[in-house]
């Protein structure tokens, strides 16, 4: 099949990737093409994707700075249709360059992974069918353009990465399907032997729980290592900032995922104490692939990532101390478990398998 695939604009697609969404289009479009499929990645300007051509939108990523998402503020939909002007011009110029790019070729399908409202209304008059996949939780702007493109003569297809999230947005669209982000499995090094210290890996923004994952390893008397670069300047500067210095605490900036994964595997224990309701958890699977059991908090999706005394431990929202008291559990968590959890459930190749599923029936073939 030839597959367009919209990326988010917002960041370019190149290793440290800035989020899960954005590494979850690179595996994609890799393990697409690896199936034998003509696949284009459309993405902003410096955007690399290992084997898969890349169709430069001529999109300046920092040109869209201003709608990155907030899980505590504005998100990234209502800022390009309800905010400062030349945000909201930017990202209607961005996406209009992008749909018109895709436009000008023949397509199969044609897959948005762009949480931005007009990505869904510029991909409406597109003349193949659309898949939209929902990365984050529900926003009214994208709903009222996923419901307009529901009426026109082609609706797209909506997909969520979990069924919790899926849960959420039926309250205000249908959703067709679930497709996960699954990580690359098979591809990932596991280790049998835990190290010694615990991992925290993600942007360092309010929802990601950076901050917590630094006082549950402290409660436990564990170091950590925290992989992320800054997403929110204020949250970085009041809340990771005053604990960097602090005894076994280790902040680094965001690495390559093969670094990353290595460095999963050599740790004791990955804590992933989201402060929302985590759409899905690619940091928690990717840890289970390496072996390496999770701590984290009982929130959104992480409870179809993990299994609870299996593969690391759900502790209740916000829960410092019963993090704290799980870590102290999680020796007598299998590795070997986490290996086999995340290679029968969680691997990228069943992902690709419900894509084509997907793929065949919107291009009726």
């Amino acid at each position: 099949m030839k597959i367009a695939i919209l990326a988010p604009l917002v960041t370019a697609i190149r290793e440290p990737q800035l989020g899960g969404s954005q590494a979850f289009v690179s595996d994609l479009a890799r393990g697409l093409t690896d199936r034998g499929h003509d696949v284009h990645v459309y993405a902003a300007s410096g955007s690399e994707v290992p084997g898969v051509e890349v169709i430069d939108t001529g999109v300046d990523p920092r040109s869209l700075a201003g709608t990155l998402y907030r899980a505590h503020g504005t998100s990234t939909a209502e800022s390009a249709e309800g905010a400062a002007p030349p945000e909201a011009a930017a990202a209607e110029s961005a996406f209009s360059l992008a749909c018109k790019a895709m436009g000008a070729r023949r397509y199969d399908v044609i897959h948005n992974h762009a949480f931005d409202a007009p990505a869904v209304r510029h991909a409406a008059a597109l003349r193949a069918p659309v898949v939209h996949t929902l990365h984050l939780p529900p926003d009214r702007a994208v709903a009222r353009a996923l419901s307009d493109a529901a009426r026109g003569a082609r609706p797209p297809a909506v997909a969520t990465v979990s069924a919790f999230q899926a849960s959420m947005w039926r309250r205000f669209v249908p959703v067709d399907v679930i497709l996960p982000p699954f990580p690359r499995t098979r591809g990932i090094r596991w280790s049998q032997t835990a190290g010694q210290s615990a991992l925290f890996a993600g942007r360092l923004s309010p929802e990601k729980g950076a901050a917590e994952a630094i006082d549950i390893a402290r409660a436990a008397g564990v170091p950590i290592d925290v992989y992320g670069d800054v997403y929110d300047p204020e949250y970085s500067r009041d809340e990771i900032a005053p604990r960097r210095d602090w005894p076994g605490v280790a902040v680094r900036r965001a690495v390559p995922r093969t670094a990353l994964w290595e460095a999963m595997a050599d740790a004791a224990v990955v804590l992933c104490p989201s402060r929302w309701d985590e759409p899905f958890g690619l940091a928690a699977a990717e840890a289970q692939a390496c072996g390496t059991p999770v701590v984290a908090f009982r929130r959104g999706a992480l409870g179809e990532v993990i299994m609870d005394g299996v593969t690391g431990f759900l502790v209740p929202p916000d829960d410092v101390l019963a993090a704290a008291e799980a870590m102290s559990k999680v020796a007598g968590i299998s590795r070997a478990a986490c290996r086999d959890h995340a290679e029968a459930r969680l691997d990228l190749e069943l992902s690709l398998s419900a894509h084509e599923c997907l793929y065949r029936r919107m291009a009726g073939g």
